[in-house]
């Protein structure tokens, strides 16, 4: 089981730190404006959704942009709490995978159903965005799983005395 859960958290580290860089950077301009951007990262962008022909990207509907902001202002920042969580072993990593996992699972069930009955999507842009619903999905199963290490979870406190007052 120790074998399993730190194959997820490796996994889970190389996708929690590209999420960290590239949420910001990226995802980011969807909902804020691009002269706040360096130009080769508003290049990438607008070679990304024309090379994918993600309509989502280039065309900003607003339910898509208010998952930008729920990805900015809830996943970004648990993504960076799961980094540290994975790198100093916390026992938390199980809450914030948890999190994380639900949220993304959830937008990624929206956009994906978008993507499926728009008609519009090639199956190139789906690709795209499946890997995100599957790295959800291990976010969840690493949040169920006991947490690895020597402990068993079991703490027991050590007994401090009160004194009685009278």
């Amino acid at each position: 089981m120790a074998f399993l859960c730190n194959l997820i958290d490796a996994t889970l580290l190389i996708f929690f730190l590209l999420i960290a860089i590239v949420a910001p950077l990226v995802d980011g301009q969807t909902c804020l404006p691009s002269h706040l951007f360096p130009s080769f990262l508003v290049e990438l962008k607008n070679w990304y959704s024309q090379e994918y022909g993600d309509y989502l990207v280039s065309e900003k509907p607003h339910f898509f942009v208010g998952i930008v902001w729920l990805e900015l202002l809830f996943q970004w920042p648990l993504s960076i709490a799961s980094v540290y969580a994975i790198a100093a072993r916390k026992p938390w990593l199980s809450t914030t995978c948890l999190m994380y996992g639900a949220s993304t699972l959830t937008s990624m069930v929206a956009i994906l159903t978008e993507l499926k009955f728009s008609n519009r999507a090639s199956d190139k842009l789906q690709m795209m965005y499946f890997p995100f619903l599957g790295f959800a999905l291990l976010a969840l199963v690493r949040g169920l799983l006991p947490r690895s290490g020597k402990s068993s979870g079991t703490h027991r406190r050590i007994g401090v005395s009160r004194k009685k007052r009278i």
